[in-house]
């Protein structure tokens, strides 16, 4: 019987490794593509109007399928007489999953938004800064090895407001807050360093 043991002990570890081994290792991902905002900062009422821009992000090797991503967007364009150029830096967690040859994902992000002086509608100021969360998910569709097709749809939101002579800018009920944001690219996956490439 005390022999049992070490070698019930030897027998769980060996099938643990080999489980392990034939797991697909975690792998890093960069991703980059065109992206969709569904309104402009001052697409009030009657006046809405989507931006295009792009979306670059990096997640890091997954552990029991989340990970850690970063992700920063960008979007030009002009509405009520004012131009549009805003940009999104974003950290938080990507949960993953796979569903045959492709792979399904969701993410919660969440930092800080940036926008030109004069956004507002016919150009009046506004904040510069503001808060911004996301909520979305997508699908990776393979192409080879390393490279897929990513199609993903998101929910953002974003507290820019208009500048005021109050001491602190004022959120005008009718600028949009919400907003859809549609993205498709390429995410390129390789693997950690150290690890062979599969």
């Amino acid at each position: 019987m005390p022999y049992r043991f070490p070698a019930l002990l030897a027998f769980l570890f060996c099938t643990v490794a080999v489980h392990a081994q034939s797991q697909a290792m975690p792998r890093y991902e960069i991703y980059t593509g065109y992206s969709l905002l569904s309104n402009s900062l001052n697409g009030v009422p009657g006046a809405h109007h989507p931006l295009s821009g792009w979306d670059v992000s990096a997640a890091f090797p997954d552990w029991h399928g989340f990970r850690f991503k970063l992700d920063t967007s960008g979007y030009i364009g002009s509405n009520l007489g004012a131009s549009q150029n805003t940009t999104f830096i974003l950290g938080g967690a990507e949960y993953s999953h796979r569903v045959r040859n492709e792979s399904v994902f969701l993410e919660a992000l969440g930092g800080d938004g940036g926008a030109t002086k004069f956004w507002g509608p016919n150009g009046e100021q506004g904040n510069i800064a503001a808060f911004s969360t996301l909520l979305g998910g997508g699908v990776d569709t393979p192409i080879n090895r390393r490279i897929s097709f990513r199609a993903q749809a998101d929910f953002q939101y974003a507290y820019f407001a208009l500048v005021s002579n109050l001491p602190v800018p004022q959120p005008l009920p009718a600028v949009p807050r919400f907003f859809g944001r549609f993205s498709t690219g390429i995410v390129w996956r390789f693997p950690a360093r150290g690890q062979p490439s599969r």
